[in-house]
């Protein structure tokens, strides 16, 4: 349907990044661009810049935060403290109240069709440019299928079915390719979900090819084209290529490398300087730094720092480490502040009486980006880590039946982080997925992707003991089949009354 030549401002301008590269430039641009379907939209280079930092401002603001924890607290990997004030309640308890009206998981869903508007017109007004601005508008345009690609893979992984033999039936989530406010879409299919993934990957590639993987990269390169290659394909069930994109990033000339003990884990998970990351968006203190403090929560009173989590780990998580493995003893800690809950502090061993039940604190705080001593949780976004690539290596070798590339990738991942080497069978590899990833919104597409149920969320003996978490059928003894309609999110109700094409996933009221 034509747009009937409607003028609007597209977005405020923010990210301020280059187009090829990271610079110093204003950090939130206050122009705007106007979008008319019939005139060129780009005229300078200018232009082009500015739209191209919205969209990495986009990119960037669909991470982190909500968008990750809404993913992980729904699994088994945490226990809700008593005082934790139902904060994502019905996204951990699963219960009615996990409906089509949650703002959480409706979050997921608004803010990525939100940034595909933008990426929809950026690759629409991409061409239709002057000579001189040809190739920056290109490079743009490929940075809008890699973003259209993601936003559509995160979108069809939560709001559809895992992809299977029934793919092609199945519903998965409206493909929405050009700019058209008036449009009401239907649901696509899984299959055909998957396909536009596949092309628009297939768009960036070409596009992109020139613009070389490089650690901690602020904006697309190839090695973040393979990088979600390699998501895709893993979810297709075409393990060869899965596992042949993955290790083109692992063997990457940028030299992406795992962190291997308490100093370089230090760089990646405290200051955001470390080699993992494939991709890591611009942040400083005044603009861009994301926060997840649901796990940690500090505070200060009278008697000094304490955390305030709403969710701690279960046995689960915590038994599912070694001892010496730098992730527990980077991520995880029962002695470094008191637990205060309902009023009364929980110390830990180190500290005089109390409780000593682990804390999550891989996203504690990077101190540079907040004024201040206490720790907020504020971090730079990092959409792509090597770590999942050593995995999704691992895995796609592991269900090809090849359990000798299978071990000797995994085992690679385990000896950089002092865990006991394993042999690569599926069932310890999803084990290393648990551990490595914990905490980055991945638990629930995995458990989908293997068609495998929830098991209760025991939580740690201290913590039962001390009577800090929430108890009962909804809590700590919740389990869920591998067919529970909850494992597919609820279409947003806002969008079930404006749009009629729409169709309810299985579960959830139509109302």
């Amino acid at each position: 349907m034509k747009m009937n030549k409607i003028i609007r401002n597209i977005f405020v301008s923010g990210l301020a990044i280059a187009v090829l590269g990271s610079c110093d430039m204003d950090l939130q641009p206050t122009t705007s661009i106007v979008y008319d379907e019939d005139s060129p939209l780009f005229l300078s280079s200018t232009d082009v810049t500015s739209f191209n930092n919205g969209l990495l401002n986009n990119f960037r603001n669909i991470h982190y935060g909500t968008y990750r924890i809404t993913s992980e607290v729904g699994c088994d990997g945490f226990n809700a403290v008593i005082d934790y004030g139902n904060n994502y309640g019905a996204q951990h308890r699963l219960d009615q109240d996990f409906n089509a009206g949650n703002y959480e998981t409706g979050y997921t869903w608004s803010a990525n069709y939100s940034a595909i508007k933008n990426y929809n017109i950026a690759i629409a007004s991409a061409d239709n440019v002057d000579e001189d601005l040809q190739a920056s508008a290109r490079v743009l345009k490929g940075n809008a299928f890699f973003m259209r690609a993601f936003s559509y893979l995160t979108l069809v992984r939560h709001f559809g079915k895992a992809y299977s033999s029934t793919a092609s039936s199945d519903l998965g989530v409206p493909l929405v390719l050009v700019y058209d406010q008036l449009a009401k879409p239907a649901r696509n299919t899984v299959a055909e979900c998957y396909a536009q993934i596949k092309a628009d990957l297939d768009s960036a590639a070409l596009i992109l090819a020139d613009v070389p993987g490089e650690v901690r990269s602020q904006v697309p390169t190839i090695d973040a084209v393979n990088a979600v290659y390699a998501r895709y394909y893993l979810d297709v069930q075409d393990y060869s290529n899965a596992a042949a994109y993955a290790m083109s990033v692992i063997n990457s000339s940028a030299g992406y490398a795992l962190a291997t003990n308490d100093s370089t884990m230090t760089l990646e998970y405290t200051n955001d300087s470390g080699t993992e990351p494939i991709m890591q968006m611009y942040a400083t203190q005044s603009e861009g730094a994301a926060s997840v403090s649901v796990y940690t929560s500090v505070g200060t009173d009278d008697e000094g720092k304490y955390f305030a989590a709403y969710f701690i780990p279960t046995a689960k998580l915590i038994d599912a480490y070694d001892a010496n493995d730098i992730r527990f003893t980077n991520w995880f800690t029962n002695s470094l502040y008191p637990h205060r809950i309902n009023g009364t502090r929980y110390s830990g061993p180190d500290q005089a009486g109390g409780a000593d039940f682990y804390t999550f604190i891989k996203y504690l705080d990077n101190p540079s980006l907040h004024s201040g001593t206490t720790e907020t949780g504020a971090h730079a976004v990092k959409p792509l880590m090597i770590g999942e690539m050593y995995l999704i290596a691992a895995e796609a070798y592991a269900q090809a039946g090849n359990t000798d590339s299978a071990t000797s990738v995994l085992n690679a991942l385990q000896a950089a982080r002092g865990a006991t080497l394993r042999t690569g069978s599926l069932s310890n590899i999803k084990d290393e997925w648990f551990k490595e990833t914990v905490g980055d919104g991945l638990r629930l597409t995995c458990i989908k992707r293997w068609g495998d149920g929830l098991d209760a969320r025991t939580p740690q003996a201290t913590a039962a003991s001390s009577y800090i978490v929430m108890t009962g059928s909804s809590y700590d003894e919740r389990t869920m089949s591998a067919d529970a309609y909850q494992f597919v999110w609820p279409i947003p109700s806002y969008d079930m009354n404006i749009n009629e094409n729409l169709v309810q996933n299985s579960g959830y009221s139509t109302e």
